[in-house]
């Protein structure tokens, strides 16, 4: 039998148990409009922090071929010409031009499947002492690339080398050289998707050299390079002749990365 207040006490008990469920109702609805304050607060907190890493206005890799079909005479051309066009003053009227007025680059060699070598690792390059340290450097580091055209790899290596670098760019551009096509590594189809994928331009420069040889099938290298190659907003390829001239081509090809220019934009006035 139940004593007189026990129906009392038992109404008490629920309605204590209705208030903590309501309690616990209301915290669900309101966790995730707090959790959406909160996230919405760190996304403010962290935009202006963002925008404050970015520092250089292009990050570039410079993926140059050093494979076993550019001789020696080949490859000092290659380096002095990236070094006379860093220094000319009309990259430099282009790297003024820019947002921030500063770009990265790094150089690469590459060759075959196994020989991918960072010759001048990341350097800012905001005026003509900057890039005559950069050319200094570039001409006194030992040739170490050998081997076949694995252009997969090199691209592979240019992607690491930008997502683990220590700047933040406006935008990512890797400038790959090649005097005959994709030859051993990983499949150029699977590497070029990767990098697109990651926001970075892949930009070519078909070399005709001595020993190298056109695309695969008979096509041109430039055509080689338009299907395979280049990828990305603007993406253009340049040919160029590896000897005195190289050093204009570089040029060209660096105003237009720099400045964001189409390929097919009027000449440039002579430096």
């Amino acid at each position: 039998m139940q004593s007189p207040d026990s129906g009392c006490g038992l109404r008490a008990f629920d309605r204590a148990e209705s208030c903590r469920d309501a309690d616990r109702l209301r915290s669900k609805r309101e966790a995730p409009v707090l959790h959406r304050g909160l996230a919405l607060t760190l996304a403010l907190c962290a935009a202006p922090a963002a925008a404050q890493e970015v520092d250089v206005d292009v990050e570039l890799v410079f993926a140059t071929d050093g494979s076993g079909s550019i001789d020696d005479e080949e490859l000092r051309l290659q380096r002095e010409g990236y070094a006379k066009a860093l220094a000319d003053p009309r990259v430099q009227q282009a790297i003024r031009g820019g947002i921030t007025g500063r770009i990265a680059v790094a150089f690469v060699e590459w060759g075959g499947a196994d020989s991918q070598h960072v010759i001048v690792d990341w350097t800012v390059i905001d005026g003509a002492d900057s890039a005559a340290a950069f050319g200094a450097a570039l001409a006194a580091a030992p040739r170490r690339a050998t081997g076949w055209n694995s252009i997969s790899n090199a691209i592979g290596l240019s992607v690491r080398l930008i997502e683990g670098n220590d700047h933040q760019g406006l935008r990512k551009v890797i400038d790959i050289s090649a005097d005959a096509g994709q030859r051993g590594g990983r499949p150029l189809p699977e590497v070029r998707a990767e990098a697109l994928a990651a926001g970075i331009t892949i930009n070519g420069l078909a070399v005709l050299s001595r020993s190298g040889r056109p695309g695969w099938g008979g096509g041109s290298l430039e055509d080689f390079f338009r299907a395979q190659v280049i990828g990305g907003p603007g993406a253009f390829v340049i040919t160029a002749d590896a000897d005195a001239r190289f050093t204009e081509a570089v040029v060209r090809k660096l105003v237009l990365e720099i400045a964001e220019r189409p390929a097919d934009a009027a000449p440039m006035p002579p430096g």
